[in-house]
């Protein structure tokens, strides 16, 4: 048995990376993006047909195994790396063709040739090796009977070949990305539990607070011309705007939370959402909205339409009457809410920069805010797999578009 070395050790690490070490003991790896796994198996084929030999396959060779992780003319199996012939020349400086294998000392004893295993006779084999020096396996084509390739084929073989290693790069990075996800959420779901936990230590104590401060208010000792009322009055403000402040980054921190995707109506999600706010839908209060089916997490809809509705109520006109319009256009790749009002509008140049968290245009006569809204807004179009957009309302205003794309 081979000892395993520093190098072997390293590249099991760096195949494993790749995701081309098995799972589980006899298991051979497939990619994990079906199409792609395809396209290898589709490529093995067109390379054995290019050389005109009945067999193909796409060896990963391991520290102690070689595993055939795509296969034309035969079944897919596993050797060890004794008995490879690959692993005799895969790390070698290009590629190997060898008309008869019996005839070929690095071969005539091998298992593959004498019977044991198979009668191959002709033999190429073309390294697979990533830009970045790692040399995964090879691409190798066989016969049972004796061939020699015409120097243009063996080209096309070695051009293959790199299309194999560029499948196997692909499966890397969506490995990598797969893995970056994964942290993400993991750091989400830290950060979302963070600030329940710090709303909660903070709301307990504020709401007692305001609570006295009512009880104040309503003290018949205390005259309504007295300067304390003018002070109780203005930690009541800010009591008010801090408990707004601490739901906003709790809402934000849970957007890029899990979803729980369902199908829900536009026109009920709204009016929750405006119920929250106050008013009702209708000519009375300006909001009016049309019925649309989402696919969608139902509470992060919810909060992205209160956003949106409460941002049109606080930086209406002061020229014109509130008119909200929330209505929605449906495509093969989903539907599209757009939420119009007639405020003051958000200028090009400016856009951008709203819907960064924490940001503020600050313009007179604005109503409360935390910057958090549109932020918000725009990380759960983005949990969706959508995206938000803003633009000018005809006529003055601002109009927000969120894609969510369908559902299956």
């Amino acid at each position: 048995m081979q000892m395993l070395t520093e190098q072997d050790a390293g590249r099991d690490v760096d195949l494993r990376e790749y995701g081309l070490v098995p799972a589980s003991p006899g298991t051979i790896p497939a990619l994990v993006d079906d199409r792609a796994q395809r396209a290898l198996n589709n490529l093995v084929r067109l390379a054995a047909s290019l050389c005109g030999v009945p067999y193909g396959v796409v060896n990963i060779i391991t520290s102690s195994q070689q595993l055939q992780v795509a296969a034309s003319g035969i079944d897919a199996g596993i050797c060890s790396r004794e008995d490879s012939m690959c692993a005799t020349v895969f790390m070698g400086p290009g590629t190997t063709v060898v008309r008869d294998a019996s005839q070929d000392p690095r071969f005539a004893a091998n298992p593959f040739v004498t019977g044991e295993i198979a009668d191959v006779r002709f033999y190429a084999s073309v390294p697979l090796k990533t830009s970045a020096g790692l040399v995964l396996g090879s691409l190798c084509v066989f016969s049972t009977e004796a061939a020699l390739p015409t120097p243009d084929q063996i080209d096309l073989l070695e051009v293959l070949a790199q299309q194999a290693v560029e499948l196997f790069e692909l499966q890397h990075r969506t490995l990598q990305l797969n893995d970056a996800l994964a942290e993400l959420r993991r750091s989400n779901a830290m950060l979302a539990e963070f600030a329940g936990r710090v709303s909660h230590d903070l709301r307990t104590p504020l709401t007692t607070i305001l609570g006295y401060v009512e009880l104040a208010e309503d003290d018949p000792g205390i005259a309504p011309d007295h300067p304390s009322m003018e002070y109780l009055g203005l930690i009541a403000s800010g009591g008010r705007r801090m408990l707004g402040t601490l739901d906003d980054v709790l809402d934000y921190s849970r957007t890029d939370g899990s979803l729980n995707r369902e199908r829900v109506s536009l026109l009920a999600v709204t009016a929750e959402a405006a119920q929250d706010l106050g008013v009702d839908l209708g000519l009375g209060s300006g909001i009016l909205c049309e019925d649309a089916e989402l696919f969608a997490d139902r509470a992060q809809l919810r909060t992205l339409v209160q956003n949106l509705l409460a941002n049109a109520m606080n930086y209406r006109s002061p020229q014109r009457a509130l008119e909200v319009a929330v209505t929605a256009g449906t495509c093969p790749r989903g539907v599209t809410v757009h939420v119009a009002d007639n405020g003051k509008g958000i200028l090009p140049a400016d856009r951008e920069r709203a819907l960064q968290p924490l940001v503020r245009l600050n313009r007179p006569g604005d109503g409360p805010g935390t910057g958090l809204g549109l932020a918000t807004c725009r990380r759960i179009a983005q949990s969706h797999g959508g995206e938000l957009a803003i633009s000018e309302t005809p006529g003055g205003g601002t109009t927000v578009s969120v894609h969510f794309p369908a559902g299956s």
